[in-house]
C-alpha cells in the first residue's frame, strides 16, 4: 500500500475543498493527517496569504464558493475569515490526527457559517472527539503543532494543502487531478522536460523595496 502525508491548515477553504477531492485519489492509497500553522508556512517563506491581499481575498472567497458549488461540495464560509486556526490545528492533533477528526473540524468551520472564535464551538467539538477541552492548553500538543510545522518546512511545503506522495510535492486542491496522473506513472516527472524545469535558471528577481 502506496502512503502519502497531506499538510493542511483548517484556516484555508483549498484545503477543505482539498479534504473532500482525495476521496477521488486510489483507495489503496494511505494518507496521514499533518496539521500544521499555515502562518508558520508564510513566514518561513516570507509570503502574504490571500486574505491579506484585499483583491484576491474578494478573489479566492468568491472562486471557492464557484468551485465548491461546481463540485456539489456542502460549503459556507464562517462568520469571519481569516480566523485563528490554532485551536482546532490543536484539538486534530489531540483528537490523533484522524481523518474523521480532521474532516469532522473542517466541516464545522466550513459547512455551517458558524463563528470559529467561539470558544464553546471549539469546547463542543472536542468534547465530540472525546478529547478534553483542557488538552488543547497542554504544552504537549502546542510543541506537536510547531513540530509538525517545521518539519513541513523542511519538507519544502510552502503552502496549504500539500499532498506527499513518495517525496513529491503537490500543492493545491486544484492539483488532484495532477496526482491521481503521478499515481498511474510516476514517470511523468521524470521526463527531460520536468527534468529541465526543475533546474531552470532565475532570468530576473524583483528587488525588494
Amino acid at each position: 500500500m502506496q502512503q502519502a502525508d497531506w499538510y493542511f491548515d483548517f484556516i484555508s477553504p483549498y484545503a477543505y475543498l482539498g479534504l473532500i477531492r482525495l476521496g477521488e485519489l486510489p483507495p489503496d492509497l494511505e494518507i496521514a493527517y499533518r496539521p500544521v500553522l499555515f502562518a508558520g508556512l508564510l513566514n518561513h517563506w516570507e509570503q502574504k496569504g490571500p486574505a491579506e491581499i484585499p483583491p484576491k481575498r474578494s478573489w479566492t472567497y468568491r472562486s471557492c464558493n464557484w468551485w465548491a458549488a461546481r463540485l456539489g461540495i456542502p460549503f459556507c464560509f464562517p462568520a469571519a475569515h481569516p480566523f485563528n486556526s490554532l485551536p482546532y490545528l490543536r484539538l486534530a492533533i489531540a483528537a490523533g490526527g484522524t481523518a474523521h477528526a480532521v474532516r469532522k473540524i473542517f466541516e464545522a468551520l466550513w459547512t455551517t457559517g458558524a463563528d470559529p472564535s467561539d470558544a464553546e464551538q471549539v469546547a463542543a467539538l472536542a468534547r465530540s472527539l472525546a478529547v478534553d477541552p483542557e488538552e488543547l492548553s497542554r504544552q504537549e500538543i502546542k510543541d506537536a503543532l510547531k513540530m509538525a510545522t517545521e518539519h513541513a518546512i523542511g519538507r519544502g511545503v510552502f503552502g496549504v494543502p500539500t499532498l506527499d506522495v513518495g517525496g513529491e510535492l503537490f500543492w493545491g486542491a486544484d492539483a488532484t487531478d495532477f496526482v491521481k496522473a503521478f499515481l498511474a506513472d510516476p514517470g511523468i516527472l521524470s521526463t527531460a522536460e520536468m527534468q529541465r524545469l526543475a533546474a531552470l535558471p532565475v532570468g530576473a528577481a524583483r528587488i525588494p523595496l
